[in-house]
């Protein structure tokens, strides 16, 4: 008896004509049908794929269909129509690139959705060569964090990356393409890369667009392509001066790929005091002898009306701030207005880097870094800080928390404030900007379930005042030390004992003993997700209310914000308390109006607070999550998923020098907490009617160990 798939004795059913498939075909048809059950309709078949597929060895048909299933996991809608399209790719690869192609469908579903992943599968199936997936290619979405790291470490404005082809810069990001393979290994392509990013960091650092090219170049792309060949010479001199290294790839780049220019011209250009006023006038020189200069492979094209553009708001937008930073440096200084003034130093006449001495009366005053950063991208854009910088911004609420903040970026009109990548651990590599949060704000509320806490915990309350008041009071003994308040009796006794083996006597001899002086900032993250409807979210509640009380005793920084979310697309955010807000009616108000929402997207929330707590200086940044689960959400987020990218979240937390503990009320949270957290970075509280009780007590343990 013949066998038939589902979608063949569906097709029978409806009339259609479909002839039977042979053994193999329908072994092939049912398995791919089977992975994508959850989309099949009377109308769908994957009979065309089988049949194409049953033409290749059984070897590529399991890599093809293990491909299949790798994108089921993200969606079976991709899924189906990767089994449609992308076997013609397949049987034109590489074996050792298709991985990586496969991934890359994957990214630009994830930025893009489904038709822009089957744009992309058709496109590659149709094009006439498959070089850019060579096993030697390299993808941007493997390295940009590495190149983002490298342009961070240089000087001058810090610098994004994101993908576009050609190459090319608005002076606040770096566009590079999303793959490279004309290396023809992955060593070669990735100095590709390297070179490309600093080829334009540069045009930002030496002045490229100190001027408005548009404006001083003749009309038409002929007379830009000139200048760009001729100040690529330039910024490859500056490059080689100050980054040796780099200016290595570049010369041996420059030997492969274009002609030298005119002796002359190339020392002129590679002159230390060269400027893009000797570019512009050989330009313009080179267009009036119809000239002819081969640009250099790694150099991209300039986009003068993006740049002007971007310099535009940016230009704004810093002088906004640059004016709230001195209203806040004269708050610092106790002043209500002073003058003002800008010293620029002897040396380095020119360098925009050369960052001025600001003074108020005469004064120097100390620039926390982020100023510094601000006065720097001025002075790259502006060569000066103009006379009308320098009147201070009128009274109102702002702080420098406010200005930064990791992986914060600005929004367009309709957008997220915030986005994140999300990390897939099946992938292993981050779904790149997959996340969007939001802060939303909490309904007003009065102070009456707060003040309902205190009446009830008054007995409690006390007991915290004491504790953490005499935490604060408290005396720190520092052992072996040059000089002291009495002698260290164990360090005496073991000097003594090196003295009589003939070694050096030990001068560290004593204890001394002053007052504990604490810098701690910390940022609890409420999990207020629908599981913790009921007694859990009172509960909560009260135990911050306390919490709250027994912190203004200490006196540490702290902020408190809720979170839950509904899929990565809405990531909320709830903020109770900001690190800069005082502890009012307000925040009472917030507390009481917490209430269960959706779901538990923790990844995003705890890259949030990284970029809140990472703003705030401090010796030590504790980030307290409070929570009932794990990790849990629509869209996937569910078991391994959800745990595997809040740990890796963690893990960046940790790198960024802050440190992560987790207050449960799972009793199942053994099973995937130490695996988060690791072994001491949690802890449950299996009566839930104690929390209010424990959360003082732990961050006493915390903070001071």
């Amino acid at each position: 008896m013949t066998e038939f798939s589902r979608a063949q004795i569906e097709a029978r059913l409806a009339g259609l004509d479909v002839e039977p498939s042979s053994p193999e075909v329908v072994r092939l048809q049912r398995r791919l049908e089977g992975m994508v059950d959850g989309v099949m309709t009377i109308r769908r078949t994957l009979r065309p794929a089988a049949e194409r597929l049953s033409r290749r060895p059984p070897k590529d048909q399991e890599r093809f269909i293990d491909a299949a299933d790798f994108v089921a996991a993200t969606s079976l809608e991709l899924a189906y129509n990767f089994c449609t399209f992308a076997i013609p790719v397949f049987e034109r690869m590489d074996p050792a690139a298709w991985p990586a192609w496969v991934l890359r469908i994957l990214d630009i579903y994830d930025a893009g959705g489904t038709l822009a992943a089957i744009t992309a599968m058709k496109e590659a199936a149709e094009a006439g060569t498959l070089a850019q997936m060579r096993p030697g290619a390299v993808e941007l979405s493997e390295v940009v964090r590495v190149l983002e790291g490298m342009l961070h470490g240089l000087e001058g404005r810090r610098l994004r990356i994101e993908a576009d082809d050609p190459p090319w810069t608005d002076t606040d990001v770096v566009y590079l393409p999303p793959v490279l393979a004309r290396a023809g290994d992955r060593e070669g392509n990735f100095r590709l890369y390297k070179a490309m990013a600093v080829h334009l960091w540069a045009q930002v650092r030496y002045g490229t667009w100190s001027v408005d090219l548009a404006s001083v170049l003749p009309e038409g792309d002929r007379a830009l392509t000139l200048f760009y060949r001729l100040e690529t010479e330039r910024l490859d001199a500056c490059i080689a001066r100050d980054l040796p290294g780099v200016g290595r790839v570049l010369e041996a780049l420059a030997r492969q790929e274009a002609d030298p220019l005119p002796g002359d011209w190339r020392a002129r250009l590679r002159r230390p005091e060269a400027s893009v006023a000797d570019s512009l006038a050989l330009a313009v020189e080179a267009l009036g002898r119809g000239l002819t200069l081969t640009p250099q492979g790694y150099q991209g094209v300039l986009r003068p009306g993006e740049v002007k553009r971007t310099r535009a708001r940016r230009i704004h937008r810093e002088k906004t701030l640059f004016r709230k930073w001195l209203r806040h440096l004269l708050e610092q200084e106790g002043l209500r207005a002073g003058r003002i003034a800008v010293r620029r130093a002897e040396s380095g006449p020119g360098d925009a880097l050369q960052v001025p001495e600001i003074t108020i009366d005469a004064a120097p005053v100390a620039m926390p870094p982020e100023f510094r950063a601000l006065t720097q991208s001025i002075m790259l854009d502006l060569g000066e800080i103009p006379p009308e910088y320098l009147v201070p911004a009128g009274p109102g609420a702002w702080s420098p928390a406010q200005a930064s903040g990791a992986q914060a970026r600005e929004a367009a009109p309709g957008e997220a404030p915030f986005v994140y990548d999300e990390w897939d651990h099946q992938r292993q590599r981050y779904r790149k900007a997959w996340c969007r949060v939001r802060e939303q704000a909490l309904p007003a509320a009065d102070e009456g379930f707060a003040l309902e806490t205190l009446r009830r915990h008054r007995p409690l309350l006390l007991r915290l005042h004491h504790g953490f008041e005499a935490l604060r009071e408290a005396p720190r003994r520092m052992r072996r030390q040059v000089q002291g308040d009495e002698v260290d009796l164990d360090a005496l006794i073991e000097a003594w004992v090196d003295l009589r083996r003939g070694q050096e006597l030990d001068e560290r001899l004593f204890v001394e003993t002053h007052k504990r002086e604490r810098d701690v900032a910390v940022a609890f993250l409420v999990d207020v997700s629908g599981s913790t409807d009921g007694w859990v979210n009172r509960v909560e509640r009260e135990a911050l209310v306390l919490l709250c009380e027994a912190l203004e005793r200490l006196g540490d920084r702290y902020a408190i914000y809720g979170f839950s979310g509904f899929t990565h697309r809405r990531c909320e955010l709830y903020p109770v308390k900001r690190f800069d807000e005082p502890y009012d009616a307000t925040v009472r108000g917030r507390i009481g109006a917490l209430r269960p929402r959706d779901y538990t997207r923790m990844g995003a929330a705890i890259r949030h607070l990284t970029g809140v707590l990472g703003a705030v200086e401090a010796r030590t940044r504790l980030l307290v999550a409070l929570t009932d689960g794990r990790p849990d959400d629509q869209d996937g987020y569910r078991g391994p998923y959800g745990i595997e990218d809040t740990r890796k979240a963690l893990l960046e937390a940790r790198a960024a020098g802050i440190h992560p503990f987790c207050i449960t009320l799972d009793t199942e949270a053994l099973d995937y907490l130490p695996h988060m957290y690791g072994p001491t970075g949690f802890t449950v509280v299996d009566r839930i009617e104690r929390l209010p009780f424990k959360v003082a007590d732990i961050y006493r343990r915390l903070t001071c160990g």
